[in-house]
């Protein structure tokens, strides 16, 4: 997959973002919602915020954004994913749905290991492909930070592969990654039984 997903292609937030809604206290301590606010970005990053009507007049020549009272949050942090891995494991939860146990789902070849095996079997770029409709999801839903847990690659080449995605993935759409080395996540097959001698 070809993408350019660097910030410099995105669309300009620049303007007048109006008809808006604050929360209780996103302007301060003890302040009140605001259902008649705007925010002016410029270059990117936000200018100004308040009531629309007391809008500075430096500012009433930018661009308007109709927010059709949208409620404004500060952006959110997921602090716990696995996005970036191998495979796919749709069939398991089906399965779980049914009623199956995890012991069963490992016994039909499915759970982590599973993961492990196509984590192992694909390229970085295969799996950076694979991440970023993942990501692309949790931004749409107002994400600006996220955590980014390897621990289905269970060598030290296969963690760091995972790793290396991730962040790339945050370069790539502009948005805060923080990685987790999660390299016991599971035991590896090849050390079934030697869980000492993996650690």
């Amino acid at each position: 997959m070809s993408v350019s997903l660097i910030p410099d292609s995105w669309p300009s937030a620049d303007g007048i973002w109006h008809d808006l809604h604050l929360a209780p206290e996103a302007l301060g301590a003890g302040l009140p919602a605001m259902s008649d606010a705007a925010i002016v970005v410029e270059q990117g990053a936000i200018a100004w915020v308040g009531a629309y009507a007391e809008l500075p007049d430096d500012y009433r020549q930018l661009p308007k954004h109709a927010g059709q009272g949208a409620m404004v949050t500060p952006g959110l942090i997921d602090c716990h994913t696995h996005l970036v891995y191998g495979g796919q494991r749709a069939n398991e939860f089906a399965m779980r749905l049914a009623g199956a146990s995890y012991e069963e789902v490992a016994r039909a070849g499915g759970g982590i290991v599973s993961s492990v095996k196509a984590t192992r079997l694909a390229s970085e770029e295969a799996l950076f492909d694979a991440a970023v409709p993942r990501l692309q999801a949790l931004l749409a839903e107002g994400i600006c930070a996220i955590e980014i847990k390897s621990g289905y690659g269970l060598s030290l080449e296969h963690e760091r592969k995972q790793l290396h995605v991730a962040r790339r993935l945050g370069r790539a759409f502009g948005v805060t990654v923080c990685t987790t080395f999660l390299g016991a996540h599971a035991l590896p097959p090849e050390y079934a039984g030697r869980s000492d001698d993996y650690i």
